[in-house]
């Protein structure tokens, strides 16, 4: 755990806002890039703690204060970073002792962090009723399972999505089909490089896409047990063979616009953010949920639309991801008020009106009939595109990941540069990552 993913090319300050019931006598104090407002009132003090972007942010600070207006006398204060910092400071966090109270888990590494005796179960606060998850279905429930424990309550799902710019497509007479293969994503590429100019961006210093790609090759996944997924390089290599291919034909992104911004957030991907053509894409990989947020970035003269992601068999890769689980960890001051919280995150139909589908598809079933007609047009997208494309082509999700997985992540991530750079070859950066990949899995699986 005191590993970092390095997933950012740089980082954002992370903001620390205490929230609720401070309509007067608060104090402002900045330090080191850090926000902090004082609560005078007293109570219960909870430390709740999430990776997002402004969007997300936002929201979450307006549903932690509907909680403390409803619940006298408890204070909640909301710590927010980017991905790539966040799983920096838990580290930090669990190495002296100091987890927040509630945290925000992705999926992938649920399993880590439950191994390693971070988390506290959740079944004995589902049993009394404190956690009430009568509306979310078994299969959803089990995914914060493990080992047949609940340590985690899953409250949202969202599949992969490729956000592409569809009012620039359209304009220049460019058709896109939903699960294309690779081939044809290429010459999608060269298509809108050649007519307009810009570029496209394939997941750079983020393995979101390499996950993906692997659920259709030999394997079926990145990560296996002690080793990777898969029994030779060759899907690998192939892996870095595209971005190999985008840099030789020029329409891929060049390594250095991403040395220029100051991390990996939403707001700086290039599909939405770029003065230049040259620095700009026509197309992100994300997930279903951030097609919202990127919306919101670029407004109402672009008009933002979503399909899978392309691989060698989209069925296999397509999967509706876990997105959002929510936790206690194991040095909370306070196990029931935290549990509250998170059943206030999972049952409140009026915070999840605020919520909608920015942290995905909710996936408790009562409260997403009841907000439905408080969804607008974009988060109609998001739903419909899971509904309507993925659910019918798709496979299981993947299972968590093993301890090493991060560090594997940040082995493909600094490949993935070399090569964009014209360091090593596609060849060498597949034979690496299979060789360096396996070890490092061995390693990890060796020390429990």
């Amino acid at each position: 755990m005191k590993k970092a993913i390095a997933m950012g090319l740089a980082t954002m300050m992370t903001i620390s806002l205490a929230a609720c019931g401070n309509t007067s006598g608060e104090t402002t104090q900045e330090t080191s890039g850090a926000a902090t407002t004082e609560n005078t009132g007293s109570g219960e003090n909870l430390t709740f703690s999430w990776w997002g972007n402004q969007t997300r942010n936002d929201m979450t600070m307006k549903v932690i204060d509907m909680y403390c207006a409803e619940n006298a006398g408890v204070s909640i204060d909301g710590q927010f970073s980017t991905f790539s910092d966040y799983w920096e400071k838990l580290a930090t966090y669990a190495a002296g002792n100091s987890l927040p109270d509630v945290i925000q888990m992705d999926y992938k590494y649920l399993q880590q962090y439950a191994d390693k005796g971070l988390l506290i179960s959740l079944d004995d606060y589902i049993e009394s009723g404190l956690l009430d998850v009568s509306g979310m279905s078994e299969d959803n429930l089990n995914i914060g399972a493990v080992d047949g424990s609940i340590y985690g309550i899953c409250l949202t799902v969202s599949p992969p999505a490729m956000i592409y710019n569809a009012t620039l497509l359209n304009e220049n007479g460019i058709e896109i089909h939903d699960n294309m293969t690779l081939d044809e994503f290429f010459e999608k590429c060269r298509e809108v490089y050649e007519k307009t100019g810009v570029k496209t961006n394939i997941s750079y210093n983020d393995v979101a896409y390499l996950e993906v790609f692997m659920r259709a090759e030999e394997g079926g996944s990145l990560y296996g047990d002690g080793a990777l997924g898969c029994k030779t390089a060759d899907p690998l290599v192939e892996y870095f063979k595209i971005y190999e291919k985008g840099i030789e034909e020029g329409w891929l992104i060049s390594a250095d616009v991403f040395a220029e911004r100051s991390g990996t957030t939403v707001e700086q991907d290039p599909l939405v953010y770029g003065e230049t053509e040259s620095a700009r894409s026509w197309c992100a990989f994300k997930y279903n949920n951030q097609i919202t947020t990127m919306q919101n970035v670029v407004g109402d003269e672009i008009d933002l639309e979503m399909t899978t992601y392309p691989t060698k068999d989209p069925k296999l890769s397509n999967y509706c991801k876990p997105s959002q689980l929510f936790c206690v960890t194991r040095d909370t001051s306070n196990v029931e008020e935290s549990v509250k919280f998170i059943n206030y995150l999972l049952n409140s139909v009026d915070a999840n009106k605020v919520i909608l589908t920015e942290r995905g598809i909710q996936t408790n079933s009562v409260v997403s009939e009841a907000i439905k007609d408080s969804l607008g047009e974009t988060d109609q997208k998001a739903i419909t595109y899971m509904n309507d494309v993925v659910i019918p082509n798709s496979s299981a999700a993947s299972k968590p990941q093993p301890d090493g997985a991060a560090e594997v992540a940040a082995l493909a991530n600094e490949l993935v540069e070399k090569v964009c750079y014209g360091a090593i070859s596609a060849e060498d950066a597949g034979n690496q990552l299979f060789e360096k990949g396996n070890q490092i899995m061995a390693d990890a699986a060796a020390k429990n």
